[in-house]
C-alpha cells in the first residue's frame, strides 16, 4: 500500500486548486465575441448598453389535458428534459362551456429561464435541435414583437435530442419567447444573429 507524501516540518501543504464550473459555451461566446461586434456596429459608448439575453419562456399548450389529466404528468417530464426545469402548470381563467372547460382546469405548461440554464438551453436549440426540422430553411425574420423580444414556434418537441420517440406518447408542440434588453429589433436581430440564430435572408 502506497504511503502519502511526507510534507516537511515547518513546510505548508499545496493548496488544493478549486474545481471552477465551466460558463456555458454561449455565455462565453457572447462575453468574448458578440458584445465588442455590437458595441462596432451600434457605436454604444458604454458597454451596459449593448444588448443582451435576459430570459427564455417556453409555453407548451396542452387542451387535450382537459379530457385527459394525465397528458400533463406526461408533457412536464418532456419539458423538464428539454429545459432542465420543472416547469409550472397554467390553469385556465375563465370557465368555456363550449370547450368544457372550468376555471381553475390545468391546460398548459410554462418554463422561464435565465442565466447559465438560459444560455445551455439556446445553445442545445441552435445546435442540436433547429437541424433536426425537416426541411428548415431558417427562421422568420419577421417574428419581433417591436420593442426588442423574438418568438417563434416549435411544432413537435421530437426536435429535441433529449425526448426519446419510444417514450412518446403524441407530438406536441411549444412557443418559445426570446426577451432581450435591445431598444429596437434591429439590434435584437443582430444581437441573435451573432449568437447563431440562421435567420431567413
Amino acid at each position: 500500500m502506497a504511503e502519502k507524501a511526507k510534507v516537511p516540518k515547518g513546510a505548508k501543504a499545496a493548496p488544493v486548486e478549486e474545481i471552477q464550473a465551466v460558463p456555458p459555451r454561449l455565455k462565453e461566446r457572447y462575453r468574448t465575441e458578440v458584445a465588442s461586434a455590437l458595441m462596432r456596429r451600434f457605436g454604444y459608448g458604454n458597454p451596459f448598453k449593448v444588448p443582451k439575453l435576459v430570459k427564455v419562456v417556453i409555453n407548451m399548450g396542452l387542451g387535450e389535458a382537459v379530457s385527459n389529466p394525465k397528458v400533463i404528468d406526461t408533457a412536464v417530464e418532456e419539458l423538464m428534459a428539454i429545459t432542465g426545469q420543472r416547469p409550472i402548470v397554467t390553469r385556465a381563467k375563465r370557465s368555456e362551456a363550449g370547450f368544457r372547460l372550468r376555471k381553475g382546469m390545468s391546460i398548459g405548461l410554462k418554463v422561464t429561464l435565465r442565466g447559465d440554464r438560459m444560455y445551455e438551453f439556446m445553445d442545445r436549440f441552435l445546435n442540436a435541435a433547429l437541424p433536426r426540422i425537416r426541411d428548415f430553411r431558417g427562421l422568420s425574420p419577421d417574428s419581433f414583437d417591436g420593442r426588442g423580444n423574438y418568438n417563434l414556434g416549435i411544432k413537435e418537441q421530437l426536435i429535441f435530442p433529449e425526448i426519446r420517440y419510444d417514450k412518446v406518447d403524441m407530438v406536441r408542440g411549444m412557443d418559445i419567447a426570446i426577451q432581450t434588453t435591445a431598444s429596437t429589433d434591429e439590434e435584437a436581430r443582430a444581437l441573435l444573429e451573432h449568437l447563431g440564430f440562421p435567420f431567413r435572408r
